[in-house]
């Protein structure tokens, strides 16, 4: 009996050391497809990063256009694509400072967060589903008596979430410029102070029409893009609204490169990615990458509604966050 159980604990002890490899092997390979490893200078190659809450189904909307741009650089050098998901701006900002992302497709928002903090540079505007500028629209129900900003003092407004060019940034400095003080709210039903606009964040645009059409809040704040959109702006709710304001236009996404990437890397990257749009063999994957129908210059225009962007998300950390 007693050679039978020491037996057994050596089968025992094989099949558990066999599992673990096969679980070591398993989460290798899960990493390599959602943040593989990158040594900071390999050159040979190419680095795509994305703020991510959906790793698997942002790694599936990212990899064919990688697929598509890393075999035309291969007179640049670059051999291999990779991708590496970050959980925040802040974690994205640690990558960059250490070379561990080339290339990161954001909104605008973010992007200039990414400069500000990593020194990161915008190589194009994104257009997506035809649409390469969008703003913030503010509303309010047609019976509330508000006609403008300065009337929201005292008030209650609701933004999307902190990450949100459109509404939250843009709308949040439009406030700040007309003097209004701003107060985080720790619910709908809380109320600010008599001098102050007091904030929620709703986490979607059916929320924040939601809110003002229950009279949870009294305004709110959604791009031009989802005012248009039945699916965010049901239009049961829409014709009890009214526009008071609407901020200035920004860039709709951005393509960004690190600070210090190689010149002639960029240099390719962005006529690659120009191209894009006249190439029959990218549209599949220029559809799946957040339905992106072409990539642009920066013109001076928007060169100059992103360094007031820039402006707005700084006074905006300092102020509010």
């Amino acid at each position: 009996m007693g050679c039978r159980h020491r037996s057994g604990g050596r089968l025992s002890l094989r099949t558990t050391w066999f599992s673990l490899a096969l679980a070591a092997i398993g989460a290798a390979l899960l990493s390599s497809l959602i943040a593989p490893a990158h040594a900071a200078g390999d050159e040979r190659v190419l680095v795509l990063g994305r703020i991510s809450d959906d790793p698997k189904a942002h790694y599936e909307q990212l990899k064919p256009l990688l697929d598509y741009v890393v075999p035309r650089m291969r007179d640049v050098g670059i051999t291999e694509g990779r991708i590496l998901m970050a959980r925040d701006a802040q974690q994205m900002t640690s990558y960059l400072r250490r070379g561990r992302v080339d290339w990161v497709t954001e909104t605008a928002g973010t992007g200039m967060q990414l400069q500000q903090r990593a020194g990161a540079r915008p190589l194009l505007l994104t257009e997506r589903g035809g649409v390469s500028r969008y703003h913030g629209v503010f509303f309010v129900r047609r019976d509330s008596g508000l006609e403008r900003l300065s009337d929201l003092e005292g008030r209650t407004i609701a933004f999307q979430n902190t990450a949100s060019t459109s509404a939250y940034f843009a709308p949040a400095t439009a406030l700040l410029d007309a003097d209004q003080r701003l107060e985080i709210l720790l619910s709908p039903m809380d109320r600010p102070s008599a001098d102050a606009v007091g904030y929620v964040f709703a986490r979607s645009e059916l929320n924040i029409a939601a809110w003002v059409h229950k009279r949870l809040v009294d305004a709110g704040v959604v791009s031009n893009l989802d005012w248009d959109d039945v699916r965010r702006m049901p239009p049961a709710f829409r014709r009890d609204f009214r526009v008071i304001h609407e901020t200035q236009d920004f860039p709709r996404a951005l393509e960004m490169v690190r600070g210090d990437l190689d010149p002639k890397i960029e240099a390719r990257l962005r006529e690659v990615l120009l191209e894009a749009a006249q190439d029959p063999a990218a549209r599949e994957a220029l559809s799946v990458f957040f339905r992106t129908t072409r990539f642009l210059p920066v013109d001076p225009a928007s060169q100059q509604a992103l360094d007031d962007l820039r402006r707005g998300v700084t006074r905006v950390r300092e102020q509010l966050e």
